[in-house]
């Protein structure tokens, strides 16, 4: 399996530290890897009427097992590009070996996006993803994932984001 982000650089989901306590370690491990395997996400939000080009500040806190890491801080800056399209820009990614994902189901009504997807295979996931875009400098979202290899469950997780706007792009 492989994992991309759109402008070459790591997902603020896919590197998030997930490994909250040694004892959770190896299946939490394994669900992050499966899910950086089957979704790209984008680490910024954007907002189709208003959003503002530029740097982000993206908070991600991560629910697993009942556990709930620290909040990661990343930054993003986004291009005027980016920031025309929300649905094309945030949603994620599908590029998986021995699975077949669904078409993505996607709504947007230009303040709250949401999408699901669901893959069958080797391995079983289905994620689903919701934004709210509150102001052109503000959002908050989740993603919430569930999978299963083999017919045996992984622990689920949670990743609750919110993002702030910070300035124009450094040059």
């Amino acid at each position: 399996m492989k994992i991309s982000d759109r402008d070459g650089t790591a997902g603020s989901f896919a590197d998030s530290p997930f490994a909250i306590r040694r004892s959770l370690m190896r299946g939490v491990a394994l669900r992050a890897a499966v899910a950086a395997a089957i979704l790209a996400l984008p680490a910024a939000i954007a907002f189709a009427d208003g959003i503002e080009a530029g740097l982000w500040k993206i908070t991600t806190t991560v629910e697993t097992g009942g556990m709930t890491g620290p909040p990661r801080q990343s930054s993003k800056c986004l291009t005027a590009e980016q920031v025309e399209d929300l649905p094309a820009t945030f949603s994620p990614i599908a590029s998986t070996i021995n699975s077949t994902c669904e078409p993505i189901e996607r709504s947007f009504d230009g303040k709250k996006l949401i999408w699901h997807l669901l893959c069958k295979g080797q391995l079983d996931m289905e994620l689903s993803g919701e934004f709210d875009f509150d102001s052109p400098h503000h959002y908050t979202g989740t993603v919430q994932s569930a999978a299963s290899m083999a017919g045996r469950p992984m622990p689920g997780s949670k990743n609750n984001v919110e993002g702030e706007w910070v300035s124009a792009c450094p040059q």
